[in-house]
C-alpha cells in the first residue's frame, strides 16, 4: 500500500469547499483517489475527514453517517436567501422587534427544536432534484414549489451566548447525519419572529474523532494518517 494512503483529519480553513481541500491532499500526497465524508459549506470551518486510497474510499458511508458535532453562531434580524452570510438578504426585523428579545426568549424557542424533528432542506444545498442540485436551481433563480423535508434527530441544543446588543446567538450542537445547521438558523429565527441566519459554523466532532486531531490541508505531509 503507498505510504501516503489512508485516513486523515482535516481542518478546514474557511473560504474553502471541500472538493479544495481534496484537491490540495490530491497534489500534497500525489494521490489521485482521494475523498472526503460529508460536505462543509466554505463558510464553515473544522473537522472534515478525508479517506486517500481505495482501501479506504470505500468505507465513505461508514463516515457520512456518524452523528456531528457543531459550535454555531446566528445572526438574528437579518433572513438570507442561503441562511448564512454568505447569501443575499432578503429581509429584515425592525430595530424595535429585536430589542425585545431575551435571552429566556432564546431558550423557549430552542426546545422546538430537541430531539426528532422535521427540517426542511435549504434551497443552497446539494440534495437533487429530478437529477439537479438544489443549488443550481437556486442560482438559475428558478423557484421550487416544495423543497424536501428531512426527519433529523438534535440530541443536545445548549446557548452557550446570547449577545442582546449584536443580536448574536451562539449554540452548541449535537445532531445526526444529515441535519442542516442552516436550516436549525433559519427555523430558529422564524420561531422568535425576526429571522437569522448563519455567520459562523464551525463542525467540532465526527462520531469520536474531534477537530482537536486535525491538521491543516497544507501540512497533511507531514502528518500520519490515523488508524479507525
Amino acid at each position: 500500500m503507498n505510504p501516503n494512503e489512508g485516513i486523515f483529519l482535516i481542518d478546514k480553513p474557511t473560504g474553502l469547499t471541500s472538493h479544495d481541500v481534496v484537491d490540495i491532499v490530491r497534489k500534497k500526497l500525489a494521490v489521485q483517489r482521494v475523498g472526503h465524508t460529508g460536505t462543509l459549506d466554505p463558510l464553515a470551518t473544522g473537522l472534515l475527514i478525508i479517506l486517500v486510497g481505495r482501501q479506504h474510499t470505500k468505507r465513505q458511508d461508514e463516515f457520512l453517517k456518524q452523528d456531528k458535532q457543531y459550535q454555531v453562531t446566528i445572526k438574528l434580524g437579518v433572513e438570507t436567501d442561503s441562511y448564512d452570510s454568505d447569501g443575499q438578504m432578503v429581509k429584515t426585523a425592525p430595530l424595535s422587534i429585536l430589542k425585545k428579545i431575551t435571552k429566556q426568549d432564546v431558550l423557549l424557542a430552542l426546545k422546538k427544536f430537541e430531539g426528532e424533528i422535521d427540517q426542511t432542506v435549504p434551497s443552497f444545498s446539494a440534495v437533487k432534484i429530478k437529477g439537479k442540485k438544489l443549488y443550481q436551481l437556486a442560482r438559475q433563480k428558478k423557484t421550487i414549489a416544495k423543497l424536501p423535508v428531512r426527519t433529523v434527530t438534535i440530541t443536545r441544543l445548549e446557548l452557550l451566548s446570547f449577545d442582546d446588543k449584536t443580536h448574536e446567538v451562539e449554540l452548541l450542537v449535537d445532531c445526526t447525519s444529515g441535519t442542516y445547521i442552516r436550516s436549525l438558523a433559519h427555523d430558529l429565527g422564524n420561531a422568535l419572529g425576526v429571522g437569522g441566519h448563519v455567520t459562523k459554523l464551525r463542525r467540532t466532532k465526527i462520531g469520536q474523532l474531534s477537530v482537536k486531531q486535525a491538521t491543516s490541508p497544507q501540512d497533511i505531509s507531514k502528518t500520519s494518517s490515523i488508524e479507525i
